[in-house]
């Protein structure tokens, strides 16, 4: 596939939009807008004067992590935005690994919020998504009424990193397992059905190893091809916003990852009065129980409700709970 430059003359690809055809439960239309240059898709779902849910997606996926709930939402008369952040999705992948930041990561989702002009929002956020909504929320509260918060976490001084997330930065770092091995050995698509419990530890490891792939039913392809469609073709130069992410964490990268900036939104979010309410997984190893309640404990208001056997990923393995959760929030 042929590389594209931005007028600024930065690199990039775009995945062919043949790539997205058919995949399940994704018949979303296309949206765009134009971030520095590049082409920032997003899904908007749902009635036009429905009450705005803002939905934030993390690594390594995009808005088809959100998907399911999308679905339920929109059903219940929620007008439902979720963009693909630059790199990732059907947004433009910048083949430059150092034009990635938090930073512009935020930026991008700022353009999207004011130029949708969203207003009386709910902000869904996990993973990756935590840090770069929760800015949006700082940085312009008077457009949000409501945040559910999900496996993620927002940096401060105070903050204690996990084993595991540090263990997922060195899996990254050169000369780690994933920074080795995806894509060559293995694609982002086969890399998700690991943390989804629809492939065992040892099948990936033989995958890497051999290039053995385990027989999958309809279900669990679906997914593998959901995951696998956005960097389809583009090799390792189109993997390098999923790349950067986790070399962007605040404790290995400081500048990269917003360390301060991230400090600043978590003390101003502090005094957010609004409806807070924390839904979490609790097998997650990255951000634990243990993490989540006492994020938690900083709001009065908040509510609390555990998973008991979600990990890191509960828009693709509990929907239908998030979605009752959030509906019977809001109702009370």
């Amino acid at each position: 596939m042929d590389e594209m430059r931005t007028p600024d003359g930065v690199p990039f690809l775009r995945t062919p939009d043949a790539a997205f055809a058919d995949l399940p439960g994704y018949a979303f239309a296309p949206h765009y807008l134009t971030f520095e240059g590049l082409r920032l898709h997003y899904v908007d779902e749902g009635p036009r004067d429905g009450p705005v849910v803002l939905l934030m997606h993390g690594m390594p996926t995009w808005s088809f992590l959100n998907r399911h709930i999308i679905a339920r939402l929109t059903a219940a008369g929620y007008r439902c935005v979720a963009a693909d952040h630059i790199g990732f999705g059907r947004s433009d992948k910048v083949t430059d690994d150092g034009w990635y930041s938090i930073a512009r990561h935020v930026a991008a989702h700022r353009l999207l919020v004011e130029t949708l002009d969203l207003r009386g929002a709910t902000l869904f956020c996990q993973d990756w998504g935590g840090p770069i909504g929760l800015a949006q929320v700082a940085e312009q509260p008077e457009r949000f009424e409501r945040l559910v918060i999900m496996n993620t976490w927002l940096h401060h001084g105070s903050y204690d990193y996990t084993p595991a997330l540090r263990q997922w930065n060195a899996q990254w770092q050169p000369g780690g397992l994933f920074a080795d091995n995806i894509p060559e050995r293995l694609s982002l698509g086969w890399f998700m059905l690991r943390p989804l419990g629809l492939m065992g530890g040892s099948d990936l490891m033989a995958l890497i190893q051999d290039g053995k792939t385990p027989d999958l039913g309809p279900e669990a392809d679906g997914v593998r091809r959901g995951y696998d469609a956005p960097h389809a073709g583009l090799g390792r130069p189109g993997h390098a916003g999923p790349r950067r992410f986790p070399l962007s964490l605040p404790f290995d990268n400081p500048q990269g990852g917003a360390a301060e900036a991230q400090a600043r939104w978590y003390e101003t979010l502090l005094a957010w009065t609004k409806p807070v309410h924390f839904i979490w997984g609790a097998t997650d190893g990255v951000f634990t129980e243990a993490l989540g309640r006492e994020w938690a404990s900083r709001y009065p208001q908040a509510s609390f409700d555990l998973l008991a056997d979600a990990g890191h990923f509960p828009q693709e393995t509990h929907v239908a709970e998030i979605a009752e959760i959030f509906l019977r929030r809001v109702a009370g």
